[in-house]
């Protein structure tokens, strides 16, 4: 029985839009992959990061920073929340608002998610040369900015 990797038509498998969707399917598995090590999913990752970047914030206001819905956001700093890695106290300024916060060991473990993003791109990247990664990342930023400005 052959097992060789299905053939996609010539003409779609050269198109740029099939290419980065069959590249970003790869990204994710991997990612998914890595943060499964972690028992975590991507969102916490972009939480803790977010919250080990720019410090405390409100829900609504991470949320908005981490571009996550806001009942995904509940959820996840609930999962979060429940395993030591964030706390959430009252705002002092607004009391029906909570503020969320990195633990030590939350801030530690968005660094080791950070080292797993970073050991993904690497195996992601690997048939590229420093300088073609750059220049692939600049394209891919390019890109994002405008189609996120339409």
């Amino acid at each position: 029985m052959d097992h060789a990797a299905p053939q996609s038509p010539a003409g779609l498998s050269t198109t740029p839009s099939w290419l980065l969707n069959q590249t970003a399917s790869h990204a994710a598995r991997l990612l998914s992959e890595g943060f499964a090590a972690h028992d975590l999913r991507g969102y916490h990752y972009r939480l803790l990061a977010s919250l080990a970047e720019d410090g405390p914030a409100s829900q609504a206001d991470l949320g908005r920073r981490c571009g996550i819905d806001r009942s995904d956001v509940v959820a996840a700093v609930n999962d979060l929340a429940g395993r030591g890695l964030v706390v959430r106290a009252p705002d002092p300024a607004d009391r029906r608002r909570n503020i969320i916060s990195s633990t030590d060991a939350g801030t530690a473990e968005a660094r080791r998610m950070g080292d797993t993003v970073d050991r993904v791109q690497r195996d992601l990247l690997a048939p590229l040369s420093n300088t073609e990664r750059a220049q692939l990342t600049r394209l891919l930023t390019r890109l994002l900015e405008h189609h996120s400005r339409h």
